[in-house]
């Protein structure tokens, strides 16, 4: 591997890279911070400077990365534990770290060639996404492929050195269509500037766009090999966490920051209402029986939406540590379970929002971010409950997936 930049993140304590407990507490002293920060991004329409250089320094981007090249290698489930704190901050920065630190994961099932052009260059390089894989085309070439098309919603790109694209490949000798990742140095992709939306303002997810180049075949790997089990990297990242199947749980990925967005819309409900009067009673508010009652069902709906993605994340794991692969009808439920979790925050904010009254709709006031936040995150392909509460169901019935999952 070619010798690597300096290292951004702080270390861990004992000199190594951090261990949970301590990227927890980094985590949580970041949260007020990017409260306070949250307004600035979706000024910007992408994250200020300073909130990624805080990441890096953290080493919260790093938090699946291998250790071999430095990361901090958590179990898969640490990526909703921390990504929800962070969350709670600041909804468009934990959609940027959830996306950005699981592709450091992603890229662990790559072929050691790719890993190490990347990391080796620096084990800080940050990796977008483009993974919307009928909006790009690709073609067999000697030693690779040729790429085309333009994709939407690649979040943190501006701060990305490298980016992971979907495409499908046709081949016209062999008559087959197969949808696989591309992943592209930054000088191989445009930045078109289209992120005017009210929801997740501050990601900057952009459209980026390709025009004929060439990717090699290391550089390249099928969706259907990383569907569970060995795949292209395992024989330098071996452990459990780089087997699991990423494309159903990425879901959980993004379902933490709807959690850590709903999270925080009950922190400040609950903070205010102790202290709130009614315009038009003077009574104290937290009297009320039916905010008692909407503050009671947010946060059971949230508790019980946390339970479903961490159990489905240690259930898959211990399922690849037995030396299995989850089946069709597991990957088909994780799917399911992630859209359903998020489906279930997105009511806990709504429930808030409503209980709130008239003082929920003035910008200065959090929840209207959290409420636009977090239906924003619920439109995402993989968290719509439409779609991925149908595709369980066909699987359920023994039909196929409409998807590789």
């Amino acid at each position: 591997m070619a010798e690597a930049k300096q290292d951004r993140r702080d270390r861990g304590r004992g000199g190594g890279p951090p261990e949970f407990p301590e990227l927890l507490q980094r985590a949580e002293a970041l949260v007020p911070v990017l409260r306070e920060r949250a307004g600035k991004a979706e000024e910007l329409r992408r994250l200020p400077d300073e909130t990624i250089e805080d990441l890096h320094r953290s080493g919260l981007f790093r938090i699946l990365q291998p250790r071999r090249v430095g990361g901090s290698e958590l179990p898969f489930r640490s990526i909703v534990e921390l990504g929800s704190v962070i969350s709670r901050g600041d909804g468009s920065t934990g959609w940027v770290l959830a996306n950005l630190a699981a592709h450091h994961w992603l890229l662990g099932m790559w072929p050691k060639q790719a890993q190490d052009e990347i990391w080796g260059e620096s084990p800080d390089n940050l990796i977008g996404s483009a993974l919307i894989f009928p909006r790009g085309r690709a073609t067999p070439a000697p030693g690779g492929y040729r790429l085309t098309g333009r994709w939407p919603f690649s979040s943190g790109v501006d701060a990305a050195s490298w980016s992971l694209i979907g495409a499908i490949v046709h081949d016209q000798e062999a008559g087959t269509n197969e949808p696989r990742i591309f992943v592209l140095p930054a000088s191989d992709f445009t930045i078109i500037d289209t992120w005017h939306v009210i929801g997740l303002a501050g990601t900057g997810s952009k459209d980026v766009a390709v025009d004929d180049v060439f990717v090699p075949e290391y550089r390249s790997v099928a969706v259907r090999e990383i569907t569970g089990g060995p795949n292209p990297g395992s024989g330098v990242n071996s452990s459990v966490l780089y087997q699991l199947p990423a494309i159903s749980l990425f879901a959980f990925c993004i379902a933490g920051v709807s959690l850590g967005i709903a999270q925080g819309a009950i922190e400040y409900f609950t903070q205010t209402t102790k202290t709130r009067t009614s315009y038009y009673t003077g009574r104290n508010l937290a009297d009320f029986v039916t905010l008692q009652i909407h503050l009671g069902e947010a946060g059971a709906v949230v508790d019980a939406a946390r339970s479903v993605m961490l159990g489905d994340c240690d259930e898959a794991t211990r399922i690849v540590e037995e030396g299995n692969v989850p089946s069709l009808e597991q990957r088909a439920r994780y799917r399911r379970d992630g859209a359903y979790a998020a489906t279930l925050c997105t009511k806990a904010v709504d429930v808030l929002f409503q209980a709130t009254g008239g003082g929920a709709i003035y910008a200065r006031n959090p929840l209207q971010r959290a409420f636009r936040d977090v239906h924003a995150a619920n439109a995402h392909y993989v968290l719509n409950w439409d779609i991925n509460g149908a595709m369980y169901g066909r699987v359920a019935l023994g039909l196929s997936p409409d998807a590789t999952i």
